[in-house]
């Protein structure tokens, strides 16, 4: 491509953003209206719980931690990606960051949004959450601090305001790019908020790169704690198939994997509807196909390990578990996470596939429903079959449980919807850095 054309990206990208925050076309209403009967799907099974109890859920002894639970380590896991973008790869310098870590960044504040309603959910009385807060009170009680629930409070709460913060602090000066060109008055009241008072001077552009890079350093270590304490919902327990401590680095890798293919399924789309071809390059998703295979060898290789470790111990328990999990009753469910995450992912080797966005499209797709599963197998099958056969059962995730699980896809999607209309999904200052400059004569100058 001609160095005026690629002038023309620099020069188009305030546009190309603005154009995204103009008024809705009926397309993305439609996708919109769709999203909400989900979520509105989603939010009767939520009230018709409440209303009648947490029975309707498909809890049975010795399951009492299902589909609610997955959905909660699946969501968090999602979130995970998104720190690793905007922090660790900026820290490294990677530039094929720049074009997706604002998208990959408003992911991970939603997924955390929605990772938080499942422990509440889970509860049964969620009027009574607060309970879960260590806070001094008047009975003089305090939360149970060796409860695993409470761990989760924790980590998504600290997870929750950090990436709050990195996001809207690395939207500032784009914020106020937008700002300057908006048309409205009470636009540009708001975006005159929000981008609270950013001027473009040199004072504020080198604190704002010192606090920027000193966020970065600070969220890194999220990447790991954050996922590891919900590892250890499950590690610290004493069932078989949980007690090992291969579960923080498996859970992280795990997270890290199903985020980068979350990342991939909307930048594909969200690349097609509003022709970013110039901005979201093949290179963007060569890098992360690149990480996923990368995080997909770890992952399948905890799963071998697993057994490889199970059998060496000589623990009876451990190994029939993860027999089990082979030719037992969620047989299925094992060979589709081992198909999806061990398998499709290595397509990704041959650069005609990393290169074909509908493919890449559809292997995105399967690591994320094989993510899911691989969460249903940790917390279902070694809970349904434990040590003493008299308390085996099976568990079957009720209408209820499924609806809600829909509904939180939707309440997902809608945030993203919302954002993409409101904020920029693209970072106009960091794209910029990897531009060309275009010159008054019409060249371009490469810095």
């Amino acid at each position: 491509m001609s160095q005026i054309a690629e002038a023309d990206k620099y020069s188009n990208l305030n546009k190309t953003v603005m154009n995204m925050l103009n008024k809705p076309s009926f397309g993305w209403w439609a996708i919109f209206i769709f999203d909400m009967i989900f979520l509105a799907f989603g939010i009767y099974c939520f009230i018709y719980q409440v209303y009648t109890g947490l029975g309707v859920a498909g809890y049975s002894h010795p399951v009492l931690w299902g589909v609610y639970i997955t959905d909660f380590v699946f969501w968090v896991g999602i979130a995970h990606s998104g720190t690793l973008i905007s922090a660790v790869l900026f820290l490294f310098r990677a530039k094929f960051r720049m074009s997706i870590y604002r998208i990959a960044e408003a992911m991970t504040v939603f997924a955390v949004a929605t990772a938080g309603l499942f422990p509440i959910i889970h509860l049964g009385r969620p009027w009574n959450f607060y309970w879960l807060l260590p806070y001094p009170n008047q009975r003089g009680l305090w939360v149970n601090f060796d409860s695993p629930l409470l761990w989760d409070v924790f980590a998504v709460s600290t997870y929750a305001t950090i990436s709050s913060v990195f996001f809207f602090i690395g939207m500032i000066p784009d914020i106020a790019a937008i700002r300057d060109t908006v048309v409205g008055k009470a636009k540009k009241a708001l975006y005159s908020v929000l981008s609270l008072g950013w001027k473009g001077s040199n004072w504020e552009w080198s604190t704002y790169t010192r606090a920027y890079f000193y966020f970065a350093c600070f969220a890194t270590p999220l990447v790991i704690s954050v996922h590891s304490v919900v590892s250890w919902d499950f590690a610290m327990a004493n069932t078989p198939g949980w007690h090992t401590t291969i579960f923080p680095p498996y859970f992280v890798a795990g997270a890290i994997f199903s985020g980068l293919a979350m990342v991939i399924t909307l930048c594909i789309p969200l690349r097609l509807i509003f022709k970013l071809e110039d901005y979201i390059t093949m290179e963007n998703f060569e890098g992360m196909s690149k990480m996923i295979i990368l995080t997909s060898c770890i992952v399948f290789y905890a799963y071998l390990i697993e057994f490889f470790i199970a059998w060496y111990s000589g623990n009876k328990y451990e190994y029939d578990q993860f027999l089990y999990r082979a030719n037992g009753d969620y047989a299925f469910f094992y060979w589709t996470m081992m198909f999806c995450n061990g398998i499709v992912p290595h397509a990704l080797w041959f650069k005609k596939i990393r290169n074909n966005l509908v493919i890449l499209f559809i292997i995105s797709l399967l690591i994320n429903v094989g993510m899911w599963f691989e969460r249903f197998n940790i917390i279902v099958i070694s809970l349904s079959k434990e040590f003493e056969p008299g308390s085996w059962g099976l568990y079957k995730p009720s209408w209820v449980e499924l609806g809600i699980t829909v509904g939180s896809f939707a309440w997902f999607f809608m945030f993203f919807l919302i954002f993409v209309r409101t904020l920029p999904a693209l970072s106009i200052a960091e794209i910029k850095e990897i531009l060309p400059v275009p010159r008054k004569n019409g060249g371009s100058n490469h810095e």
